[in-house]
């Protein structure tokens, strides 16, 4: 009887939060579903139920596959930055033996990640800007006056450089989790791999890289994820452009939605990325409980 009463008196307590996950959370996406497959002018209210028709032009639209293939690269050199990157460059700041060293490098690297994704925009459109921009006076104060050029103005130039400015905010912040990481590694290990005569690189590789893939599979999660949900830094630098070169799955949900009125395409889209995000997180889950570490 009192198991009894103390599982209906945990389930009290858990069912509020129950309730609100429902309600703002599950219920979204189921009506997100719905919205997809109707033609849905939300100022005039009117529906009209389409089915599959909003997908099949998913299907067919080339600024959509363009926006995919953005985030992907987003995706990719994410990984390459802000997890594999910043993994290594917080074993070595870990190595180091004074502790103030330490303190003042996680502080140095993790100040871009307090700025807000807007200024770091705004700060990068400064930085990137023809005219007046100091990343062009430096390449002319360095004798290379033929790679100054209109970073955010070019197809070719824009979605990388929009991509640099996210890796430069972002590096320090998964630098830091990493640094938290490898500092609940038992010192032991590193004592006893120290007496087997083991050096930096390899202790890296088969000390440190092992011991720490439960974070770096939550980091890859967390990145990719991220990667496919960028918004304000297109927003803010770009709008999308030029010619739709910069579109990201959020931008153009955004613009199919409230610039062109076509809220069911923008629910299919929606829809898309929802199903793009819960992939690579269950796989990365799966990933990391098979290979759990635990010492």
């Amino acid at each position: 009887m009192r198991a009894t009463l103390r599982r209906m008196l945990g389930l009290a307590w858990v069912l509020p939060a129950l309730v609100l996950v429902g309600v703002f959370v599950y219920l979204p996406l189921v009506q997100n579903l719905r919205f997809s497959t109707l033609k849905w002018d939300i100022y005039s209210g009117s529906e009209e139920y389409v089915g599959l028709g909003n997908y099949t032009k998913l299907v067919e639209d080339p600024v959509f596959w363009s926006s995919l293939g953005n985030n992907a690269l987003y995706a990719v050199i994410s990984i390459v930055f802000q997890v594999f990157g910043a993994l290594v460059l917080a074993a070595l700041i870990e190595s180091i033996r004074g502790e103030r060293w330490r303190r003042a490098l996680r502080a140095i690297y993790f100040i871009p990640a307090a700025l807000s994704l807007t200024v770091a925009g705004l700060l990068f459109y400064f930085i990137y800007e023809p005219n007046l921009g100091p990343l062009n006076h430096a390449l002319q104060a360095a004798g290379l006056d033929r790679l100054t050029q209109a970073w955010l103005g070019q197809e070719s130039t824009a979605m990388p450089a929009i991509i640099a400015m996210s890796q430069w905010q972002g590096f320090g912040y998964s630098t830091l989790l990493f640094a938290v990481a490898i500092q609940r590694i038992p010192s032991e290990i590193y004592g006893a791999a120290a007496i087997d005569g083991v050096g930096p690189v390899r202790r890296f590789t088969q000390v440190t890289l092992p011991l720490v893939r439960e974070m770096t599979g939550l980091m890859a999660i967390v990145t990719i994820s991220g990667a496919f949900q960028v918004f304000n830094e297109v927003m803010v630098m770009t709008g999308g452009g030029p010619n739709n070169s910069t579109q990201v799955l959020g931008t153009w949900l955004y613009r199919s939605g409230f610039v062109r009125n076509n809220f069911g395409y923008a629910a299919a889209i929606a829809t898309v990325l929802f199903v793009i995000t819960l992939g690579i997180a269950v796989a990365q889950l799966w990933v990391t409980r098979r290979r759990r570490v635990e010492w």
